[in-house]
């Protein structure tokens, strides 16, 4: 089984590390990861494709070149 959580430091307490036990089977052993999440832009940023984009973009914004979209309406 595999499980992943995304939380706060400070939200690891005793109820969340009982919420993980009752998750598992007792009778295995069961793997743990702790990392730091990546900022938006740091994701963003990772792959060579979306650096790309993200640069050309910024270019045409800088230039004026925006499209503007409208939500919600008809």
């Amino acid at each position: 089984m595999y499980t992943e959580f995304h939380i706060k430091p400070e939200e690891i307490d005793e109820k969340f590390i009982q919420k993980i036990k009752s998750l598992f089977k007792k009778s295995k052993k069961v793997s743990i990861v702790v990392e730091d999440e990546p900022d938006e832009t740091e994701y963003l940023l990772r792959s060579e494709a979306n650096r790309k984009m993200l640069k050309k973009s910024a270019k045409e914004a800088k230039k004026g070149k925006l499209i503007k979209v409208a939500f919600g309406k008809k």
